[in-house]
């Protein structure tokens, strides 16, 4: 029997490993498997174990008030160093940009355990953007013996790299199965906050949903963004934009300062995965700077805006189900109107195929380790 720990600390990856872990469970005369949570977000962390219904085995609690990239990185490889020798895992699996994934390779390489990368080979080559995660999933990269690509792109990353390509699996990406096992679990979804989104909408009303929080976007960005969301407001009062702002500074005050008096604008705090899933299905259009979005709105025919210069998810933009328009405020403004008003192309758009994935990621990945 194989050893298998899976190590992860913030809300995208919980939610992108989920399926994985409750798949390698209902494998248990072939894997034993443990979770290790670095809790590099807490709380959000927190919400998505609970609803998948994940027990962790062992639990960091690393995240502190003012944390820095310094001092995280050097206390995950640490904190990692008694629970590699305890458990001594033939396998670490981490996953995708994070700050943890870099760190528990580099332990996990020091241990001797093979170190599986799920969502490997994603890349923009700018090492500045994303800021840190373009670094974190190359140094990543060099370190791990199995890379579990979500697509054929990717793996051409990796093999570019000169990755041996008997290591490589293209295989979908996680977060689509886990997307499909939570869309029916949210339908009929009565929260707090649900109500209240609910109440402030009419009936059958079109829904923006806003999130951005990159931190290459702070300052100037932020400004433009907020600038461009007020005009859509203005130029589409009967339409919602509904904005769960993120907890940082850097993007509460232009938030606040900028759109907090427009009435068709509903700033709310983060909401937890199911309510958000919740509020993705609710939406006609996503204008985003998240990665992770890029993956989820197509699959449930969501036309994206990415609110990013550039992308390590190249698949969507080939596919046409997202648009990059940067922070350029007039064209976040052009092309959120077309889609609203240009029955056409938003049909179009939200009838296309899904290039991350079918909802069996988890699966290949499971017979890959099994042969």
């Amino acid at each position: 029997m194989k050893k298998i720990l899976l190590v992860f600390g913030t809300r995208p990856e919980a939610i992108k490993m989920a399926p994985l872990v409750k798949e390698l469970q209902k494998h248990c005369n072939d894997f034993e498997t443990k979770v290790c949570l670095t809790a590099q977000h807490r709380e959000m962390l927190d919400q998505v174990l609970d609803f998948f219904e994940i027990n962790s085995d062992y639990d960091l609690d690393l995240m502190k008030p003012g944390q820095n990239l310094y001092s995280l990185t050097a206390t995950i490889i640490v904190s990692l160093k008694p629970i590699l020798e305890e458990f001594a895992p033939d396998y670490v699996f981490v996953h995708g940009d994070t700050t943890t994934t870099m760190a528990a390779s580099i332990a996990s390489f020091y241990a001797g355990a093979k170190v599986c990368h799920v969502e490997a080979g994603l890349r923009t080559h700018n090492k500045l953007s994303p800021f840190p995660e373009e670094i974190n999933r190359q140094v990543t990269g060099r370190i791990c013996d199995l890379h579990f690509a979500p697509t054929e792109a990717s793996k051409k990353n990796l093999l570019a790299e000169n990755i041996s390509e008997n290591s490589i699996l293209v295989t979908g990406n996680t977060v689509i199965d886990a997307l499909f096992e939570s869309i029916t679990r949210v339908k009929n979804l009565s929260t707090e906050n649900i109500e209240n989104i609910k109440k402030s909408l009419l009936p059958d009303q079109e829904v923006i949903l806003v999130t951005g929080h990159r931190r290459e976007n702070h300052g100037e960005g932020f400004e433009r963004i907020c600038q461009a969301l007020k005009e859509i407001s203005k130029s589409k009062p009967e339409v919602k934009i509904i904005y769960p702002v993120h907890l940082n500074p850097m993007v509460q005050e232009p938030v606040n300062r900028h759109l907090k008096d427009s009435k068709n604008i509903l700033l709310i705090s983060p909401v937890s995965y199911p309510e958000f899933i919740w509020l993705m299905n609710r939406s006609k259009i996503i204008i985003t700077d998240s990665g992770g979005v890029q993956e989820e709105a197509p699959s449930l025919g969501k036309p994206v805006l990415v609110m990013r210069d550039n992308t390590e998810r190249p698949e969507a933009v080939e596919a046409g189900t997202v648009i990059l328009v940067g922070t350029n405020k007039e064209r976040i403004v052009n092309e959120a109107l077309d889609l609203l008003e240009n029955k056409e192309r938003f049909q179009v758009m939200s009838e296309l195929h899904n290039p991350y994935g079918d909802g069996k990621a988890c699966s290949r990945i499971i017979d890959f380790l099994k042969t």
